[in-house]
């Protein structure tokens, strides 16, 4: 019997490290004994990937193992996991050394468990570099049927007069979803009725070449304003291409003045590649000079996560990051989120400066990077996973240690186990971002949850 590799990867993460990484993963697969067929070397694009797969097919594979050396979209894994061969997945972490996300791996495991979750499709699954996989779970991938046991919220609780008044005022709020959500990213896909009907909130689609042109009509003084701004926040806001951070302030000029034409609530923006490929800059600092002013802002066009963002900022009277989950160290018991560069200035940890940089894959500016503060934190979802709408909840605390990864990066430790919570954040499907607040506001996003009829599950 025959095993089909499928070694997935993206060209816009650190290839040869990639390269490393899986040749690390096959050698010890070989180790085994095993049979496999299919591709030995990185996927970068769908075509190659459906051909691989139509070999592997016709070899008479019994199995097919996803080899997730970076991230990538969902696409190609639901696609491929509708073959119908039994599916695993095998993502590999990166060292937190300070420097870029290289491989981002977890975050491409995440929107598969949750894009297969939505499809009815299991999956046995493995996170682990090839030198430290136990036998137990090489095992699992290479042998056991693919998980069918899934893990959902429970019954939705009764609603208190605070939970009401937060769920009231979100009535009539209203949302600028601007430009598409990136294909594969069915977790930031949303149902413009079902939103409505669950909080009231309004989505406005708005095409990205109507952000573009609002940046380039800006007002310059306001422009020279928003720089002023960021010299008293950033250091080394110099040393960055001036007319690129031109561009990514007038982004900021551009969705102020497209939010106070039309009076919206929070925004949910397509940030990449279009920002970059047809603008000339970044959105990640605006974002967080808009969060800061409690203005959330969703990447992604993830519409849900705007939503998110909208309660737990109302639930914690705080400025709120929406953020990804990138790693998970089961013998730290540590986890790290993080993402480019877009966290509220006022969640930097005092010990270390907040710097201007670029983003590290396409290189532009403007970023804010730092480290998370230590402190108490509640991280929130509003989840369509499996399709049915619930809230998501888990509190921990983030710590004193250095930047994970370079953007916004914090190691925090879960009030569970880090080996529970990364099992049931899979087992849920959950959608790869999640937004945070420092202060511990589970009470009171229950209450929430149970004026919105939604049940809760916390991880």
């Amino acid at each position: 019997m025959a095993i089909g590799l499928l070694p997935l990867g993206r060209a816009t993460f650190d290839v040869p490290f990639a390269e490393e990484k899986l040749a690390a993963m096959l050698a010890r697969l070989d180790a085994t004994g095993r049979n496999f067929v299919g591709p030995r070397s990185l996927l970068f694009d769908a075509e190659a990937a459906r051909t691989a797969l139509a070999e592997i097919v016709a070899a008479g594979a019994t199995r097919l193992l996803i080899l997730q050396v970076t991230f990538t979209d969902a696409a190609m894994t639901v696609e491929a996991a509708r073959s119908g061969l039994p599916l695993s997945i095998w993502a590999v972490p990166e060292p937190r050394n300070g420097g870029r996300l290289r491989l981002n791996a977890f975050c491409g495991l995440n929107l598969s468990s949750h894009a297969l979750g939505l499809n009815g499709i299991p999956f046995a699954w493995a996170y682990g570099d090839a030198d430290a996989l136990g036998e137990g779970e090489l095992s699992g991938l290479l042998d056991a049927s693919p998980a069918s046991d899934r893990l959902d919220a429970g019954p939705v609780g009764a609603p208190t007069d605070a939970g009401r008044r937060i769920a009231a005022s979100l009535a009539g709020k209203r949302i600028a979803r601007i430009g598409e959500h990136p294909v594969g990213f069915d977790t930031c896909d949303y149902d413009a009725r079902a939103l409505k009907e669950l909080a009231g909130v309004d989505v406005d689609p708005i095409p990205l070449d109507r952000l573009f042109d609002a940046a380039r009509k800006a007002d310059p003084e306001d422009v020279a304003r928003l720089r002023a701004q960021a010299e008293t926040e950033l250091t080394g806001l110099a040393e960055v291409d001036p007319v690129q951070l031109d561009r990514s302030l007038r982004l900021k000029v551009g969705l102020e003045n497209i939010r106070e034409r039309a009076g919206y609530d929070a925004f949910a923006i397509r940030c990449w590649p279009e920002t970059f490929t047809e603008y000339g800059g970044a959105v990640c600092g605006p974002v967080s000079m808009m969060g800061e002013a409690r203005v959330p802002c969703a990447c992604e066009a993830d519409v849900y996560g705007a939503l998110t963002q909208m309660i737990l900022q109302k639930a914690s009277g705080g400025p709120v990051f929406l953020t990804d989950l990138v790693d998970v160290d089961t013998a730290d018991d540590t986890a790290v989120i993080w993402h480019c560069g877009q966290a509220p200035v006022s969640m930097r940890d005092p010990g270390a400066p907040a710097t201007a940089t670029i983003h590290t894959n396409r290189k532009m500016p403007l970023l804010y990077q730092f480290a998370l503060k230590p402190g108490r934190v509640t991280l929130m979802r509003i989840s369509q996973a499996f399709g049915t709408a619930k809230m998501v909840i888990a509190g921990a605390q983030m710590l004193a240690r250095p930047m994970a990864f370079t953007g916004t990066s914090g190691t925090l430790r879960f009030d569970r186990p880090a080996e529970k919570v990364l099992e049931d954040v899979i087992a849920s499907g959950l959608e790869h971002h999640m937004a945070i607040a420092y202060g511990d506001h589970r009470a009171i996003l229950n209450d929430v949850a149970a004026a919105l009829g939604l049940p809760v599950l916390e991880l």
